[in-house]
């Protein structure tokens, strides 16, 4: 497996950890080894992403790089947005989803890299964005004080919720029952079947990162050195622990035999990867811990374990639940407006469904105006792939 962490620096580090425990008393060690680093940018990294195959980073600098993790070349940039890249969300291995401070949201064919759909999607910037494990939806925050539902079969809106303040964050569940919108220090839990707020939790400052540990328990971190564990249907936290010297900026999980792993990235440097007790109200043990040296943002684990998948969005002529989900999405509660969208803005005024067959995308992703919408900048793939720069 691989960390990889973005920084205000303008550096990715990449640190490949063998997991392989050595003996240490009760505690389980693992080793991270630098690997590389790469100055992958011209100004400090915001996002970034990672499938079986490739690592993306975002930056502001307006830019979207591919790394080819498992030959380690740089694979090109996507140019499109006009704004800082604020998310980055793989579905499967064949589709990226790019959010910006220019209100776009992008979707894009990770074997081609063609842009599928420019989507206008805020007034503001787009701040934060959730793939429903399903691939069918997806929801987006802005600066414009909307919650937004969009139907990923269609490649369109399908309702807009206002909830009168601009919320940094939201969250899918793994199973997608429910979902978590943050703003500033306070976590609204959703349920998907009423789309109704099920309980509110206050977390002691703003929130930065959170992670499903499970369908009912979230990690929470922000600007603090503490970290901790949220029960979200009884609201009471189940525990709490020190992670770090400064803010914690950035949190990734997943699951290997025999482990459930939180990793998470600081102000101060270090990356950490904790190993979860099945009790999640013991504290977890530190696996192994680096310090980058520089100011972390962003942070992602590239497994190289992970079969090659052809996981992808839903195909348009699927049938689906999608109409019956955004009803219980769009239903109406008090104080909120939930309006729903019939048309899009006028840059897209055409329908482009995504689907996993190569030809299909093809003729659809020319919907995209080339007109309207900036050049999509592949580098060649013989001639302008670079080395990532490895470290002596």
């Amino acid at each position: 497996m691989e960390l990889v962490a973005g920084c205000y620096e303008q550096v990715l580090f990449g640190f490949t950890v063998h997991p392989k425990p050595e003996a240490c008393g009760d505690r389980e060690q693992w080793t991270p080894v630098a690997d590389f680093t790469h100055h992958a940018h011209t100004a400090s990294l915001s996002a970034v992403a990672v499938n079986s195959r490739f690592v993306v980073t975002g930056s502001k600098d307006e830019t979207i790089h591919i790394y080819d993790m498992k030959k380690k070349i740089e694979h090109g940039a996507l140019v499109h947005h006009s704004g800082t890249i604020t998310c980055l969300k793989f579905y499967g291995n064949r589709h990226l989803i790019s959010g910006a401070e220019d209100g776009l949201i992008c979707i894009w064919d990770a074997k081609k890299w063609e842009c599928l759909k420019s989507i206008k999607a805020h007034k503001g910037h787009v701040t934060f964005l959730s793939i429903h494990p399903s691939g069918k939806l997806a929801l987006s925050v802005g600066t414009d004080k909307t919650l937004r539902t969009w139907n990923l079969v269609e490649g369109r809106s399908a309702f807009i919720k206002n909830i009168k303040q601009n919320a940094n964050l939201v969250e899918w569940s793994p199973r997608g029952e429910q979902y978590v919108v943050i703003i500033q220090n306070k976590i609204d839990i959703y349920q998907l079947d009423t789309a109704s707020i099920s309980g509110t939790i206050t977390n002691e400052k703003r929130i930065s990162a959170v992670k499903f540990l499970s369908e009912s328990v979230l990690a929470v971190a922000g600007d603090e050195e503490v970290i901790r564990f949220f029960d979200c249907d009884s609201l009471v936290c189940l525990c709490e622990f020190k992670a770090h010297e400064n803010r914690v900026k950035a949190m990734f999980s997943f699951e290997i035999p025999e482990h459930h792993v939180i990793v998470t990235a600081s102000s101060d440097g270090f990356i950490k990867m904790w190993k979860l007790k099945q009790n999640k109200k013991v504290r977890p043990s530190l696996l192994c811990e680096v310090n980058t040296n520089a100011r972390l943002t962003c942070l992602g684990v590239w497994l190289d374990t992970v079969p090659d998948t052809k996981a992808s969005l839903p195909p348009a002529a699927e049938p689906s639940p999608v109409s019956k989900e955004q009803s219980k999405i769009g239903k109406k509660e008090p104080g909120d407006t939930v309006h729903r969208e019939e048309k899009q803005s006028k840059p897209n005024t055409k329908k482009c469904a995504l689907t996993g067959d190569s030809k299909k995308a093809t003729q659809e992703s020319s919907l995209v105006s080339t007109k309207k919408s900036k050049r999509v900048d592949v580098l060649e793939k013989k001639r302008k792939k670079k080395k990532i720069k490895t470290m002596q």
